[in-house]
């Protein structure tokens, strides 16, 4: 089993999610959408976990009329029983915000700009002596 501190917090975001229901397949799009993460984050983490024997990725059999096949991921036995011990050893509380980032921090639904996060980090604390 692989420790946390081997994931990153987007990685620990993703298996997060895809834990939520391990058996069903999910589509990108979906994880996309609940992790907020950008594809170009994403996918390559899919892909790394796949690599791994954490995840399994296979083609849409059977895509919607005029839809193209997508490509849906879940959760192998393997990737399971590795995410719930990370996630278990995250599970702190200054852990769990830090590992899924803004996202956690802000809880569901809600939805935290670059921007916005950028703008926290920039801020300057005057020091007082």
């Amino acid at each position: 089993m692989r420790s946390h501190s081997e994931f990153s917090a987007q990685t620990l975001a993703v298996l997060a999610a895809l834990c939520e229901e391990p058996s069903q397949w999910r589509h990108g799009y979906a994880l996309a959408g609940q992790t907020r993460l950008k594809s170009g984050t994403l996918y390559p983490i899919l892909i790394r976990l796949a690599d791994r024997g954490l995840v399994e990725a296979c083609w849409q059999q059977e895509p919607a009329p005029g839809r193209p096949r997508r490509h849906l991921y879940r959760l192998t036995a393997a990737g399971l029983a590795s995410a719930t011990g990370a996630l278990a050893s995250a599970a702190g509380p200054a852990s769990l915000a830090s590992a899924a980032g803004p996202v956690a921090a802000a809880g569901p639904g809600a939805r935290v700009g670059a921007r916005a996060a950028r703008a926290r980090r920039d801020v300057v604390m005057p020091v007082v002596s």
